[in-house]
């Protein structure tokens, strides 16, 4: 089983008791925040939806309801109002030996091409985004946005060189690491500890070049030593894809309120998450965990699942709700995140990355058919239409321009 994989079931089977009051909103306030909706540039940051691409019966085009293994695709997409984003090329770590090296390169390079192949079999409904102007005149032709990210470098570490590659197949935004140390950064969440004390010399080479091609840098996962190195390297502004705020929930994957202010003061944006592990304490259910790998261990592991065998897997955990009662972080716990960082950088420092197909959703936002519930929550709290379209996608668009300037003009010195 991957980290990925793991990841996903950890985040299924270890929840928190759901608030006994959830925040629930009138069928007016969702009816007001869909028209809204329907009108602004609505952009999520971290859509792990490609991780479905290669698999058997999933169609982008249809819509897979009931589904422990989509929360995206087209129809949903439209009922919720996403008019797309940053669709992820994630890599699971190997051991870090030569040959673990050479399959992520290979791995990374098989998820860009399923992608492209995505693309290239719905021209009438998806196009690849290159600028941040792009995203507008896509939606205008009644499309959906596709930018491309990495989710952690291990595919670059064989050959840091295809960086250049992937700037030219499309990557936009590029994470250095993830669960575990890597050789490019430290994770803010391996067992080990650190490696490097923040970006090794190898991954302050990749953030440079990065920065010289004008892909934005992605924090998410990176330890708050990479942070720290980040923010004193980089001469425009950088974001976290999926985090959110570590005064609510103490993860290492969130942000302290001091780094929340030094991202904005440079500029940076951060999008706040849906997974329920960094919203809230999770306590454990080591019956159900057991119970759901053994299910998925019987089809062959998480990544060989079908779409067919993801409808039994739901099914599964239907049963083991009976069984093992949990309960999910729910919008109350994500809204208390997103409240406490608006408050403390402001809306123009702010957006949305659920971590959709990736072990996001809540028990009350299962997927993105129900964005509209943020939105409503957004025009209950007073924010402007301005800045409702600041939060869905303004903001990193602004980001993502800044860094093309920078290396426009880095292009054009002498």
């Amino acid at each position: 089983m991957t980290l990925r994989s793991l990841s996903l079931l950890v985040s299924l089977a270890l929840c928190t008791p759901l608030a006994a009051h959830a925040i629930e909103f009138t069928p007016q306030e969702l009816a007001r925040a869909s028209a809204l909706q329907r009108t602004l540039l609505t952009l999520d940051s971290h859509l792990d939806t490609p991780a479905n691409f290669h698999r058997e019966g999933f169609d982008i085009a249809q819509r897979h309801d009931h589904n422990a293994l989509s929360q995206v695709d087209y129809p949903r997409m439209v009922e919720g109002g996403l008019d797309g984003g940053f669709w992820a090329i994630y890599t699971d770590q190997g051991d870090r030996s030569a040959a673990a090296h050479q399959q992520d390169r290979d791995a990374g390079l098989l998820r860009l091409m399923e992608i492209r192949e995505m693309l290239a079999a719905q021209p009438e409904t998806f196009q690849l985004a290159l600028t941040a102007a792009d995203a507008a005149r896509i939606k205008a032709a009644g499309k959906r946005v596709v930018y491309i990210s990495m989710e952690n470098g291990s595919p670059l570490v064989d050959d840091p060189t295809l960086l250049g590659f992937y700037h030219r197949a499309g990557l936009r935004l590029l994470s250095t690491v993830h669960f575990a140390n890597n050789e490019f950064a430290d994770s803010a969440t391996d067992p080990k500890g650190a490696e490097w004390k923040g970006l090794s010399p190898a991954g302050k080479a990749l953030v440079d070049e990065a920065v010289r091609l004008g892909i934005v840098i992605d924090q998410s996962h990176a330890s708050d030593a990479v942070f720290d190195d980040l923010i004193e390297r980089m001469p425009v502004p950088f974001v976290l894809s999926h985090s959110s705020a570590k005064a609510i929930y103490d993860h290492p994957r969130n942000l302290d309120d001091a780094r929340l202010k030094r991202l904005a003061k440079a500029g940076g944006v951060i999008q706040v998450n849906a997974y329920g592990g960094y919203l809230i304490d999770i306590g454990k259910s080591e019956p159900r965990a057991l119970a759901e790998k053994t299910a998925i261990d019987q089809w062959g592991g998480y990544d060989a699942l079908s779409m067919a065998q993801g409808v039994k897997l739901a099914q599964v955990q239907a049963e083991l709700d009976r069984l093992h009662p949990v309960r999910k972080a729910t919008l109350d716990d994500f809204f208390a995140h997103f409240e406490h960082i608006l408050t403390v950088v402001g809306p123009d420092h702010v957006g949305i990355g659920l971590d959709w197909d990736g072990g996001g959703g809540l028990a009350d936002l299962q997927d993105v058919s129900e964005l509209p519930k943020i939105t409503a929550w957004l025009l209950r709290k007073g924010y402007t239409r301005q800045q409702i379209a600041a939060i869905w996608g303004g903001n990193l668009l602004r980001v993502m321009q800044q860094a093309q300037d920078h290396a426009t003009a880095l292009a054009a010195a002498p």
